[in-house]
């Protein structure tokens, strides 16, 4: 009895469905994955990236840099998925995606992150193939802290403290982290800078390499700050109060041409919560937020920069407000709201520190001072029939990017849980959503070329999502298939640019819309040997096809599309002693590529990562371990050109990971 009671606890922390306590919790889950106690477990680095590929079998790792990676979720990247930080919208400033979303926001300021796969998001504007719903700390009314050391391989450091308290009313967290670390090594021993030599040996990309003065120097210096009020300003009325400093410098990409002088972001919110207000309304929800992102990158550590370096300087500014109610009508649960956003991304080019004149005397520009603007409402519910739980979703968005271009669309979806017994499950989900083409894909110019594409489509997501999940005596299975079919999807071409017959240059189009398919599967679950010992695992596979070649080309593979990836960890938990995680990655060959626009076959590969953690007297708990246990040498990134990567001998850059990395964490709580 004593073990079976520990799996379904197991069962819950995991969302996995099981007898009615944790019926209750899996409900609004079933389509999605928890990772709870971010700030506490996830104390490697601050690389967010880095948490959701080692955790969810269907996200991949993009890796530009030590720090600041992106992410692929069931091949799906950029605006294709969205990335939510309570409930404020975020977007980089770089068009080379130096500065994914999630890089602005850190491990050690997120409670939990919610990841929905699929178009089953209608709050917020843009979620076509997925969302990660990230959820920050909260200020507590007693008192409480913690004070944080991690040392690990390639000299990296990090101290974090925090401290929360208030009263009856009034509650605030301060949150605050620095940390840096030197250029990793790969399998091989090489560096950065080293990894970078090896692929620019001749003479005409030699210019790409780091200065000798610079081919030493940190990877990255990264700092936060995050403050947040909270006040209840009568019983059911509570105020909330944030905000959130990001500060990086001197992030050094080396499969670039440039690396990112500094990294800025501002994030501001304000929400105001009143509930039980009416019989038509059970909450209202108001929120206004905005975030700024201030980035130049930079050849100023590249040879090609010793004499005259240029700067790529962007910023992008983005404004929300959200409303929404909440009500109960016949036991249907129903939430309308309005949603409303402003981006602005405006870019220009320096040389040495100042802006480069054209000839008519105006700035040189890549992006002109461009506002997307968005407009949506929308609707949601759900309720139970029998032994069927539904959700429903609608939205309507009408947007605009300048003058130019205006998109209106209507999106929705339909999600239905069968309850068949107390230990199966099934689900079934239809759905369709959309994204608008961003900026860079409209008008983007580099250096007086026209890259951009102004003529582009809206992509939309029409996709389907089934399986089941049943608990068995000592495990789980949980099996999701899914087939999407992406319409007007936006697909970068090479080709695009042989494509004037009289060899002009200066405008050709590098995007254009394709019509495309996605299908995979994906399976995960626990099995228990033992009151203490337990095995997660998760698998998912994929694959993609364009419905016909891009213009010029032959090839119809999707970019972007690993076919599978494995996570399996080994748990031993006895606080007793210690906690104790074994834990593999791996995934098979990259063979199905869209190689002519920049893929490469990548080789499978296979990671062992070990984490003990003790909690000792005192409240204080360190955890240590060890990443990639054999000290392999692997690349996860491929070379698609969407991307701007260095390219040398007709082979593009590729960037291995790092090699065998220990770190020691300490931490004090009170």
């Amino acid at each position: 009895m004593k073990k079976r009671v520990i799996f379904l606890s197991l069962c819950t922390i995991s969302y996995v469905q099981s007898a009615d306590l944790e019926r209750v919790i899996v409900k609004e889950r079933i389509n999605s994955q928890i990772i709870k106690d971010v700030s506490a477990k996830e104390i490697k680095s601050a690389d967010l990236s880095d948490v959701l590929q080692k955790n969810v079998p269907s996200i991949n790792l993009i890796r530009r840099s030590g720090i600041a990676n992106d992410i692929l979720l069931r091949g799906q990247k950029r605006d294709n998925i969205n990335i939510i930080i309570d409930g404020t919208k975020v977007y980089g400033g770089c068009v080379n995606r130096m500065d994914p979303p999630i890089s602005h926001v850190l491990t050690n300021n997120i409670e939990t992150l919610e990841i929905k796969e699929g178009p089953f998001d209608v709050e917020n504007f843009g979620t076509l193939s997925g969302l990660v719903d990230i959820k920050t700390k909260k200020p507590t009314q007693k008192i409480s802290g913690d004070i944080g050391l991690n040392i690990g391989s390639f000299g990296y450091q990090k101290f974090l403290g925090s401290i929360s308290g208030g009263n009856d009313r009034v509650k605030v967290l301060l949150s605050a982290s620095s940390e840096k670390g030197e250029q990793y090594e790969d399998g091989d021993g090489n560096k950065l800078s080293q990894q970078l030599k090896n692929i620019t040996t001749d003479t005409t990309m030699a210019k790409a390499q780091y200065q000798s003065k610079y081919e030493n120097m940190d990877a990255f210096k990264k700092s936060t700050f995050m403050g947040k009020v909270f006040v209840d300003i009568t019983d059911n009325q509570e105020l909330r109060l944030s905000y959130t400093a990001n500060r990086s410098d001197d992030i050094l990409y080396p499969s670039s041409k440039m690396d990112a002088l500094y990294d800025d972001s501002d994030i501001y919110s304000f929400e105001y919560d009143i509930n039980n207000l009416s019989n038509y309304s059970k909450s209202i929800n108001f929120q206004i937020y905005q975030s700024e992102v201030d980035h130049p990158m930079s050849t100023k550590y590249r040879k090609m920069g010793a004499i005259t370096y240029k700067t790529h300087a962007l910023t992008t500014k983005m404004q929300g407000i959200k409303i929404k109610n909440s009500l109960n009508i016949k036991n249907i649960d129903i939430t309308v709201g309005v949603d409303a956003s402003k981006r602005n991304w405006d870019g220009h080019y320096e040389s040495n520190g100042t802006i480069n004149i054209m000839p008519n005397g105006m700035p040189m520009k890549s992006l002109n001072d461009i506002d997307t603007v968005n407009q949506a409402l929308f609707i949601k519910a759900k309720h139970s029939f029998g032994i069927t739980n539904f959700e429903y979703g609608l939205r309507y968005d009408d947007t605009s990017i300048e003058s130019e271009n205006d998109y209106s669309s209507i999106n929705g979806n339909i999600f239905a849980t069968i309850n068949a017994t107390d230990t199966l499950t099934y689900f079934v989900g239809l759905g369709k959503s959309s994204r608008v083409p961003d900026a860079r894909e409209l008008y983007l110019v580099m250096m007086g070329s026209h890259v951009g594409t102004p003529t582009l489509n809206e992509t939309k997501n029409y996709e389907i999502d089934f399986g089941f999940e049943k608990i068995y005596e000592n495990f789980t299975i949980k099996t999701k298939a899914y087939y999407s079919s992406l319409k007007d999807y936006i697909a970068y071409n090479t080709a695009n640019k042989k494509a004037n017959a009289d060899g002009d240059m200066s405008s050709f189009h590098s995007f254009e819309n394709v019509d495309a398919t996605v299908y995979g599967i994906e399976l995960s679950g626990i099995v228990l040997a033992s009151d203490r010992i337990y095995l997660d695992y998760g698998v998912s596979y994929k694959k993609g096809e364009k419905d016909t070649p891009l213009t010029g080309q032959n090839g119809t593979n999707m970019p972007d599309m690993r076919p599978l990836k494995t996570n399996i960890s080994l748990n031993y938990d006895n606080s007793e002693i210690v906690d104790a995680k074994l834990e593999f990655v791996g995934a098979t060959k990259w063979s199905d590529i869209d190689y002519e626009n920049g893929e490469q076959e990548l080789a499978g590969y296979g990671v062992f990562n070990l984490k003990l953690s003790k909690d000792f007297k005192y409240k204080i708990t360190l955890t240590a371990g060890v990443e990639n246990i054999f000290d392999k040498t692997y690349a996860t990134t491929n070379t698609y050109k969407d991307l701007i990567l260095l390219t040398a001998g007709g082979d593009t850059m590729l960037l291995n990971e790092p090699g065998r990395y220990f770190y020691l964490n300490g931490t004090y709580k009170f």
